[in-house]
């Protein structure tokens, strides 16, 4: 029988947990001693470091199941997307998964997620079904529509503010294959190329999930590169990219194709040291984008099923805020491009632990609150994108 283990160091208790009993242990001793709690899954996404008080890992709790009559994949909290891809992969479905399947399910879910089926499909976090989490005072609740209705709305998007996540279940869809690739072009292209992704929209098909990246290149300097995943059949893809993928003229390179969706990964992403959402694409940052020294900036069109949430969907927020802005380079190449922002965030994307609140809509940080008060009303998950209770 597998047992959690603990070791230490001066300042650093660190506990191993294998079941919910574990994680209960390790959150009362934590409380108990009044040693700082800090929760790490796969390592993904901390943000604070885990140097004092009390590490609660729980990267062994990894298990996945699948359910193909439902549709319906559970996991522990230690799963990355790679396990859950993979076991679902040979029934024909896939998650709501993101750009790199090494990232841990937990964080990403809890945090909105979006990936190349987002559009489509809509947030990882709005099709989460149900969890089991330990909360602050030591209990294991389980979390969905019916029970704990508003713990279960805000692990929605609100990360893990209320509890320790324990599990986690989630539907999966019906996708085997999907038309996507990459095009690349010369960096004279890119004003023509942007405007033309920005001009089509509005008429873009919810099925088709595309980004625009102005970066280096190791062989073709610099270069405007349309990446996209359409989740449908290979000639309606090519039919929805034909227009975008001829705009910038001879391509330098050109791989869309059908693949397994679990191929999607090697389109590659924009590291995110600046995010920005951004209402429109003007001309002059267009000009900005096109003219930058950052060393990449990705340009992603949100919307699609993202924008039309069910009634009682969590605190994901901004859904009607079309366009990302995600830029690897320096303050002082992310700053002509950050006056463009909305002033919102995504919590994913987001380092800085003191704009926490701008990846929610102000109505949707205040019911935040008020949950937090309600669960963890001493703030004993704090080291984190902490919401304090209200």
């Amino acid at each position: 029988m597998t047992t959690s283990t603990a070791t230490r160091s001066d300042d650093l208790l660190v506990i191993e947990a294998t079941g919910t009993a574990d994680v209960r242990a390790a959150i009362l001793t934590a409380r108990d001693r009044g040693l700082p709690l800090t929760v790490q899954a796969t390592g993904h996404g901390t943000l604070v470091p885990p140097d004092e008080g009390l590490l609660l890992k729980t990267s062994r709790m990894a298990r996945v199941l699948v359910d193909p009559s439902r549709r319906v994949a559970r996991v522990g909290p230690g799963a990355r997307w790679s396990d859950v891809i993979a076991a679902a992969a040979p029934l024909g479905l896939a998650p709501l998964s993101g750009s790199h399947a090494s990232v841990g399910v937990a964080g990403y879910t809890l945090g909105g997620g979006v990936g190349w089926l987002s559009r489509r499909y809509g947030f990882a976090a709005d099709h989460l079904l149900r969890a089991g989490v330990v909360t602050a005072d030591g209990r294991a609740l389980t979390a969905d529509r019916d029970r704990n209705a508003d713990l279960f709305w805000a692990l929605r998007g609100g990360s893990g503010n209320f509890g320790v996540v324990t599990s986690l279940e989630f539907r999966l869809h019906p996708v085997s294959t999907v038309y996507g690739g990459a095009a690349m072009f010369p960096a004279d292209r890119a004003g023509d190329v942007l405007t033309r992704f920005r001009d089509e929209a509005a008429t873009r098909p919810d099925a088709l999930s595309v980004s625009i990246a102005v970066t280096d290149h190791a062989e073709h300097g610099r270069v405007v590169i349309v990446r996209g995943v359409y989740a449908g059949p290979a000639e309606e893809g090519e039919r929805a990219l034909r227009s975008l993928c001829r705009v910038g003229g001879r391509p330098l390179h050109n791989d869309f194709r059908t693949m397994p969706y679990a191929e999607t990964e090697s389109l590659g992403s924009t590291a995110p040291h600046h995010f920005h959402l951004v209402a429109d694409l003007p001309d002059p940052l267009i000009a900005a984008i096109a003219g930058s020294g950052a060393s990449g900036i990705e340009i992603r069109h949100w919307g699609g099923a993202m924008a039309r949430p069910d009634a009682d969907a969590g605190p994901v927020g901004h859904r009607d805020v079309p366009f990302s802005l995600t830029i690897d380079g320096s303050a002082a190449d992310a700053a002509p491009l950050a006056a463009y922002s909305t002033g919102g965030s995504f919590l994913n994307f987001l380092h800085d632990t003191s704009r926490t609140a701008t990846a929610y809509t102000p109505e949707n940080f205040r019911r935040l609150r008020e949950v937090k008060r309600a669960y963890d009303p001493q703030n004993v998950f704090h080291r984190n994108h902490n919401i304090k209770p209200a």
